[in-house]
């Protein structure tokens, strides 16, 4: 099964990605394993999607990332909210 995620920073910025493995994700971008959170940190999960298929995790990774925050973001993590 795979998340939906949605972190943040101390300066305000999000990033949204999907995982199977939330921890190990976290600890990924916290350790600047990612190239769009590296020196950005420290991160901190602020949403995560109910478990999903990976086609399903896509679908609303790609649709979440379109919304570039606001109240379009705020109404997919209310629908999608674990």
């Amino acid at each position: 099964m795979y998340y939906v995620y949605v972190l943040s920073n101390p300066a305000g910025r999000h990033y949204i990605g999907m995982t199977d493995d939330m921890a190990r994700r976290l600890g990924q971008h916290n350790a600047g394993e990612s190239k769009w959170t590296a020196g950005k940190g420290p991160w901190s999960l602020s949403w995560q999607s109910q478990p999903m298929s990976l086609g399903e995790a896509r679908k609303l990774e790609n649709l979440m990332k379109r919304q570039k925050g606001g109240v379009g973001l705020e109404r997919l993590k209310q629908l999608n909210g674990s």
